[in-house]
């Protein structure tokens, strides 16, 4: 075996062992999106239910705790038979968030260095269009770019 191999294998066998060594430090792999929401609601109710208010008498928290178990019961079943459906969703969730920052990343780049949004469109009083008023009626007297 050449230098050049031995030294691959050892970085790759180093690799693979931070790779396991950060996984032990971050716990378990986040599991399916049906399983991950099962986990945020569970919290959430457990949260709810655990929260004790002076001001809230016995009746409130007991009311409380049983609207936290009509949805727990609610929401299992639907999780339980459609678990592809938060997989759908968290993937429509990405989809929607990716068209998002697609829509205004240009935006954002031109508040954060102060640049006119267009700059076709900035006013100039030396040009004579631009410091004539319109009284032609109700409009704004700006141009409207529809392409």
């Amino acid at each position: 075996m050449s230098d050049s191999d031995a030294w691959a294998k050892a970085c790759a066998e180093d690799l693979e062992a931070e790779k396991a060594r950060r996984r032990a430090d971050a716990g378990a792999e986040p599991g399916s999106a049906a399983e991950e929401f099962r986990k945020l609601f569970d919290a959430v109710a457990d949260k709810v239910s655990s929260m004790r208010n002076p001001l809230m008498g016995m009746a409130a928290q007991g009311t409380v705790q049983q609207l936290v178990n009509q949805a727990k019961a609610a929401v299992e079943p639907v999780i339980e038979r459609n678990p592809q459906v938060f997989d759908h969703l968290a993937a429509a969730g990405n989809e929607l968030l990716a068209a998002y920052r697609s829509a205004v990343e240009g935006h954002e780049t031109r508040w954060t260095r102060d640049e006119p949004e267009d700059p076709r469109k900035e006013s100039r009083p030396d040009r004579p269009e631009d410091s004539k008023k319109d009284d032609d009626g109700p409009g704004t007297g700006q141009h409207i770019d529809l392409d």
